[in-house]
């Protein structure tokens, strides 16, 4: 029972740690172009360097 005590803190911890993480992603507009990657993934072209 005492290690409850140590463990739900850190679960909520290590959950709001992931939280920011997303919320970061979401500011830094990494989710923003869902048609182009799934054009992309359909693509047969193969190349070996990304473009800019």
């Amino acid at each position: 029972m005492i290690t409850l005590v140590y463990l739900i803190p850190i679960s909520l911890f290590m959950g709001g740690i992931g939280l920011v993480a997303f919320f970061w992603a979401l500011k830094g507009r990494q989710y923003d172009d869902p048609k182009g990657d799934s054009e992309r993934i359909l693509s047969t072209e193969w190349d070996e360097r990304p473009k800019p």
